[in-house]
């Protein structure tokens, strides 16, 4: 039997570690190894790397904390629209869902778009329906709110740009006439961070499995479909290879096909996937501008976290050793 193990990123961005104090800090690790924690006890208690990343990523949309789910950011006419990708390595079947406005977990619904459909991927009002009548809970506006999504979309509402992310439900956001020392108060600058969730796992079976889910970025235009629901691009999964799972500025993602893109150069180059997740994520990426990282986990329990930004939020788990947990480029 293989060692299960599971990996989750919550967004990557630029550090603005210096207003932060341990205990806030502190927050964010507890909510990472409490959630990868989670995803450990379902694949030691012999489930599947699918049912460990589903749980993984279901967990990190229920916590505001993270851009996905409640917590999502807001959309240039102040609405939510979300995001979210499952795929299994042992066979490839693909589920996703694009631009759903009352999913309470959009994985949930990717999930249902893979086992009880014969698609991979429903957006807008026809993903909601088929969720609704797969037994997928939906909710309100007011379930997905948070004050300081919120006032992080009040401060750029109106312009032209749309705001790379978010942050915690415990964030206090800076105006132009604040108080001084009035700031962020999360590890990651909420206005230069890329606010997707993810899980990637290998199962004591030998299958491996990616999640990735989102609410976007703050101010997008409505209709916006970033990488995190497409197949190869912000989610991937293939035992042959590995399962990747990215958060990043998503039209890049997309324009490399990043997280497939980390698989072929295993397949067809012959690269270890820490050589192949490095090259994707410090060489390809940035020819087209891309910022971000990603989590990647291959068949043999290798794991690969790179990311070109600051920071990353991550956290990972083998067996039944204790949860590793990581913000900045110094740490795991």
């Amino acid at each position: 039997m293989t060692t299960p193990v599971i990996a989750i990123h919550g967004g990557a961005g630029t550090i603005s570690r210096n207003s932060l104090t341990a205990e806030e800090e502190a927050r964010y690790h507890e909510a990472l190894a409490a959630i990868v924690g989670a995803g450990q006890a379902v694949l030691n208690a012999g489930g599947s790397a699918l049912e460990a990343v589903t749980e993984a990523v279901r967990l990190l949309e229920d916590c505001p904390l993270f851009n996905a789910g409640h917590g999502a950011v807001y959309t240039s006419e102040g609405k939510h629209e979300l995001d979210a990708c499952v795929m299994s390595g042992a066979d490839l079947a693909s589920g996703a869902v694009a631009c759903v406005t009352n999913v309470r977990n959009p994985v949930l619904a990717a999930r249902a778009v893979m086992e009880k459909s014969e698609h991979v991927l429903l957006v807008g009002a026809g993903a909601e329906a088929f969720a609704a009548r797969n037994g997928v809970a939906t909710v309100g506006p007011e379930y997905f709110h948070t004050d300081a999504r919120h006032e992080q979309w009040l401060r750029v509402r109106g312009q032209s740009r749309a705001m790379l992310d978010h942050d915690a439900a415990s964030f206090v956001f800076a105006h132009k006439d604040a108080p001084a020392g009035v700031a962020e108060k999360a590890p990651i600058d909420p206005d230069n961070k890329f606010g997707t969730v993810g899980a990637v796992a290998l199962d004591r079976f030998g299958n491996l499995a990616a999640a990735t889910s989102t609410g976007g970025i703050t101010n997008k235009q409505p209709g916006r479909v970033g990488d995190s629901p497409l197949i190869g691009a912000g989610c991937y999964a293939n035992n042959a290879t590995a399962a990747v799972s990215a958060t990043g500025t998503g039209e890049a993602f997309m324009r490399t096909v990043a997280c497939h893109d980390v698989g072929a150069r295993m397949a067809y180059a012959g690269n270890t996937l820490e050589q192949a997740a490095q090259a994707v994520v410090f060489q390809q990426l940035p020819k087209v501008g891309g910022r971000g990282g990603l989590i990647a986990l291959d068949a043999q329990g290798n794991l690969a976290l790179p990311f070109n930004t600051e920071g990353m939020y991550r956290a990972y788990g083998r067996g039944e050793l204790a949860p590793v947990t990581a913000i900045y480029a110094a740490q795991a």
